[in-house]
């Protein structure tokens, strides 16, 4: 077995699942939410124990990421499910007659939502488990490749930003807000040593520092952006994804990114165009689409800060 990941902060929840689960009433026990999210841990452990040191070795990623999205899955079709119990309940609400009948029918209305609602939290709790086990086995870290990621209080809430950039159109979903301190981050996929992450860290810490309530926006690139995201999913920082989609843009789909990010209005940009050993000692060039978003930020008159091996500065 794997150790416990120390930034799985259970203790943190405090037993919302539990206060939940209680409320229903229903006569048949719900799972503790100790056991939920040992449940998790389980599973991946479980999988990566088997599939790691195999052939299958290769593959570990797909195949755990998989277990994962399907637990995830699960939470958008049950998320689904109490919609419509709630459109139940509303039209109750609103065609409500004092009749015993229209009472009775409202109540049931009303246990099956605040059901679907407990499903929702549980297996919600059984895939961040799943997920935080993986995280710390392979240091990889699970997001869905669409869609929202709303936080059980284990990980980072993630919000998709196309769905985000309309929702601020609309005005309609709170959900997707991405509130009022946006900062976006681009680092090359080279800078990944161990100098690099503890650099990316005291950016991270520093903009946090300054605006306690941001959100952090990313590419979900490969390379420093994943130390972000980890950094996000430990901070239980807003996560805000705004991916390449290379299938319509194709080799201009980073730069479109960057125009995603940009449309975020951000207050702060900060930028690693590669590792902090230099380009001299790592043979690398800077990374072009970081570059790109640190000259539209500027363009912008949006604050830029440059990563560098010493500090963080104004660009």
């Amino acid at each position: 077995m794997r150790p416990r990941n120390p930034f799985l902060a259970t203790a943190d929840l405090g037993d919302a699942f539990d206060v939940m689960s209680a409320a229903l009433e229903d006569p048949r026990p719900h799972p503790t939410e100790a056991a939920l999210i040992q449940l998790g841990e389980a599973l991946m452990t479980e999988l990566l124990d088997t599939v790691l040191g195999s052939a299958l070795e290769d593959h570990a990623s797909p195949i755990a990421e998989s277990l994962i999205g399907g637990l995830h899955a699960a939470v958008q079709r049950l998320d689904r499910l109490a919609d419509r119990h709630r459109e139940t309940l509303a039209r109750g609400l609103r065609e409500f007659d004092a009749s015993e009948v229209a009472d009775h029918d409202l109540q049931q209305a009303k246990a099956e939502t605040d059901a679907a609602d407990a499903a929702v939290r549980a297996v919600e709790l059984v895939r961040d488990a799943a997920a935080e086990t993986y995280a710390t086995a392979t240091g990889e870290t699970w997001s869905p490749w669409r869609g929202s990621l709303r936080s059980s209080g284990v990980t980072a809430a993630q919000i998709d930003a196309t769905h985000a950039l309309r929702t601020r159109q609309a005005l309609k979903l709170a959900d997707t807000d991405v509130g009022d301190h946006v900062v976006a981050f681009r680092g090359a996929p080279g800078a990944v040593t161990p100098e690099d992450a503890m650099r990316i860290f005291d950016a991270l810490n520093w903009a946090q520092s300054e605006w306690p309530d941001m959100s952090l926006a990313l590419t979900g690139a490969k390379g420093a952006e994943q130390i972000a995201k980890r950094w996000a999913a430990q901070k239980r920082v807003r996560l805000v994804l705004a991916r390449p989609d290379f299938e319509q843009h194709g080799r201009a789909a980073p730069f479109r990114a960057n125009d995603a990010l940009m449309a975020l209005e951000p207050v702060c940009v900060l930028a690693l165009s590669g590792s902090v050993h230099g380009f001299a000692e790592t043979g690398a060039k800077p990374f072009g689409p970081v570059l790109n978003l640190a000259e539209k930020a500027q363009a912008a008159s949006v604050r830029c800060v440059r990563i560098s091996a010493k500090r963080a500065g104004p660009g």
